[in-house]
C-alpha cells in the first residue's frame, strides 16, 4: 500500500462509423474540442472540424486506407500544433513537425499552436529598419532544394517544412500555417526571422467553385501589403533611387499609352519616352520558365 497512487489517466475514446475522402465520422468524442488533434488506433493523425450531435467530422492527416469502421480513436486534448526552437534548426519536417530528413527524432523543443491570434495594432510597432537578406532574387530547382541547402550548409540556420503532391491535401495546407508557427518562435525570442513560400498558388486557387477569384485576389492583396512594408524599410541610399525611378516609371506608362495614337512630340515628352523606355529595358529580368494556366 505504500507505493499506492490513485492518479489515473483518463482517455475519451470514441468509434469510426465512417470513413472516405479523407473524412473520418466519429462516434462517442463528446468532449472534443473544435480544432482538437485526434489519434487513430492504426497511428494516424487528425483534427476535429465538424462538431455535431450525434458525431463528430475529423480531416485525417494521412491516408484513410489505413481507418477502417470501427477502430479506436483517441483524444490528445491538444490544439494542432508543432514543434518550434533553435533545435529545429537543420532539419527537414513534415507538415506536423514530424522529421522526415532520416536523422532521428528531435532534441529539446517546445511546443506552439498552427492558429494563434495575431498581435493587435497597439502591440505591433512601425517597421522602419531594413532587414538585409542577401540574395534572395536567386532561382534554383525546387526538386533539389534540399540537397543544395545540405551542400551549401544553408540548413545549419534554416527549417525545410516539406510537402509534396503526394501528400494528403490537408497536409499541405497545413504546411504554411505550420512553418509560420515556427518562425514565430524566433519572433518572439527577439530574433530575427524570414519565412519563404513557395508556392501559395496551391492555397489560393479552389478549382471548384467561382470563389476562385476571390482567393487569388486576396493572396495578391496580401503581397501587395508585403510590399508596402518593404517600401518603408529601405535603406535611405535605396529610397532616393528607387522613390524617383517610381514616378518616373509611372509618368511614362501614363504618357505611352497616349504616344501610340500619335507621333508629334514636343522635345520633353520624348525625353520621357525615351528615358522611361530605357529604364524598362534595364529593370527587365530574363524568362526563367513559362507556365500556362
Amino acid at each position: 500500500m505504500t507505493h499506492f497512487s490513485t492518479n489515473l489517466k483518463l482517455d475519451e475514446i470514441g468509434r469510426v462509423v465512417s470513413v472516405g475522402d479523407g473524412i473520418a465520422r466519429v462516434y462517442g468524442l463528446n468532449e472534443i474540442q473544435a480544432g482538437e488533434m485526434v489519434e487513430f488506433a492504426s497511428g494516424v493523425k487528425g483534427i476535429a472540424l465538424n462538431l455535431e450531435n450525434e458525431n463528430v467530422g475529423i480531416v485525417v492527416f494521412g491516408s484513410d486506407t489505413a481507418i477502417k469502421e470501427g477502430d479506436l480513436v483517441k483524444r490528445t486534448g491538444s490544439i494542432v500544433n508543432v514543434p518550434a526552437g533553435k533545435a529545429m534548426l537543420g532539419r527537414v519536417v513534415d507538415a506536423l513537425g514530424v522529421p522526415i530528413d532520416g536523422r532521428g527524432a528531435l532534441s529539446d523543443h517546445e511546443r506552439r499552436r498552427v492558429e494563434v491570434k495575431a498581435p493587435g495594432i497597439i502591440e505591433r510597432k512601425c517597421c522602419a529598419r531594413a532587414y538585409a537578406n542577401g540574395r534572395l532574387d536567386e532561382t534554383f530547382n525546387c526538386g533539389t532544394i534540399s540537397s543544395n541547402s545540405f551542400e551549401a550548409n544553408a540548413l545549419e540556420y534554416s527549417i525545410l517544412v516539406a510537402t509534396t503532391a503526394s501528400d494528403p491535401a490537408p497536409l499541405q495546407f497545413t504546411a504554411p500555417y505550420s512553418g509560420r508557427a515556427m518562425g514565430e518562435y524566433f519572433r518572439d525570442n527577439g530574433m530575427h526571422a524570414l519565412i519563404i513560400y513557395d508556392d501559395l498558388s496551391k492555397r489560393a486557387v479552389d478549382l471548384s467553385t467561382n470563389v476562385s477569384y476571390y482567393y487569388e485576389d486576396h493572396a495578391v492583396v496580401k503581397l501587395i501589403r508585403e510590399i508596402r512594408v518593404g517600401s518603408v524599410a529601405r535603406l535611405k541610399a535605396m529610397k532616393k533611387v528607387y522613390g524617383s525611378l517610381k514616378l518616373e516609371l509611372a509618368q511614362y506608362r501614363e504618357v505611352v499609352a497616349f504616344a501610340q495614337f500619335g507621333s508629334d512630340a514636343d522635345p520633353a515628352t520624348q525625353a520621357l519616352l525615351d528615358r522611361g523606355a530605357r529604364l524598362t529595358e534595364v529593370l527587365k529580368q530574363p524568362l526563367i520558365y513559362t507556365t500556362t494556366n
